[in-house]
């Protein structure tokens, strides 16, 4: 069946792999962003493409469209642009969510609400299943998005309990791949960057914090799947259970980048966590989805879009208004 489909943050890193995966399906796809974090290059090759459409827009803003599916994606989801403007960033998670299940609930949408692990802080529990409250920091320097994500999740049960809107909560975890943002502040991104140059590579502590990679295929498998999913809202886990040690990425970038970059230490960032892996046995049992593709061959898939892109083309966010 086709169906009509918003994408908000569209332009983003996962948000133009989905809008890709929908048109290709033969979907009348509308993409909506304001460019505060994204490309316009990551859906140039979309444009001439009969059911796409896109379109500026901040979804801070109430806008007006017939749609009968929304993908929720629009936020600065990594740590170089979400703290960029902090104010931005918890009104785009909450006057944004208020503006899309409006549109959801007026036009009788199924709509989804990319979620984050953030929501779990520095856990107390590992690894982390969805029945987990978190450990988050309410007043420090990650709270924009950690709360704001907490806030967007009420919102989405509330308008699902208080005006029966067809939600779906997915919390995504460290995902990486083509079209990430060269100097989004997120480690991936960063260390190719770096290891590419040939500059140190930054770790922060002692580089035995932990994180679970997931290439940006598998999770847009698991965020399509958790949409066309009937009689299950969530919220559900979608990230790669396998655990690294930063200092364990570091070291697979410099090989497969055949660098000859040196490991740099640096103090620790306030409200870093100290461990992050998901517990997906939920989306086992709900999505039959699991994972397949490994660190290994994701990163070479990255680096070598890397060596593709030129740098200067790629700039901090902007504006800075709130």
């Amino acid at each position: 069946m086709i169906e009509r489909i918003l994408v908000t943050g569209g332009a983003g890193f996962l948000g133009s792999h989905i809008c890709e995966r929908l048109v290709d399906q033969g979907h009348d796809v509308i993409c909506l962003d304001n460019f505060f974090t994204s490309q316009k290059t990551n859906v140039a090759h979309l444009l001439e493409r009969p059911n796409f459409e896109l379109i500026r827009h901040d979804i801070t803003l109430p806008i007006h469209l017939e749609v009968d599916q929304i993908y929720n994606m629009a936020c600065p989801a990594a740590p170089g642009h979400y703290q960029y403007n902090p104010i931005k960033t918890i009104k785009t998670s909450v006057l944004g969510s208020i503006n899309m299940l409006g549109i959801a609930k007026r036009c009788g949408a199924r709509i989804l609400q990319a979620s984050t692990s953030e929501v779990y802080g520095d856990p107390e529990q590992h690894p982390q299943t969805e029945s987990y409250r978190g450990n988050v920091n309410p007043i420090g320097i990650r709270a924009c998005y950690d709360e704001g994500k907490r806030v967007a999740e009420t919102l989405f049960m509330d308008y699902h309990r208080s005006n029966k809107v067809d939600i779906r909560l997915v919390r995504i975890f460290n995902t990486y791949g083509p079209r990430m943002h060269p100097y989004d502040g997120r480690v991936v991104s960063t260390f190719i960057r770096q290891a590419i140059a040939g500059d140190d590579i930054t770790l922060f502590g002692d580089g035995e914090q932990t994180r679970s990679f997931c290439f940006r295929d598998d999770l847009v498998d698991a965020i399509i799947g958790m949409m066309n999913q009937d009689g299950f809202v969530g919220p559900v886990n979608i990230g790669n259970p396998v655990e690294f040690t930063i200092r364990e990425l570091a070291e697979k970038v410099i090989a497969l980048c055949d660098s000859k970059s040196k490991l740099a230490f640096e103090p620790l960032p306030a409200d870093d966590p100290t461990r992050r892996r998901p517990d997906i046995s939920l989306a086992k049992e709900k999505l039959g989805w699991d994972p397949g593709i490994k660190l290994d061959e994701g990163l070479k898939h990255t680096i070598d879009w890397f060596k593709t892109i030129r740098l200067e083309d790629y700039r901090p966010p902007t504006p800075n208004y709130s």
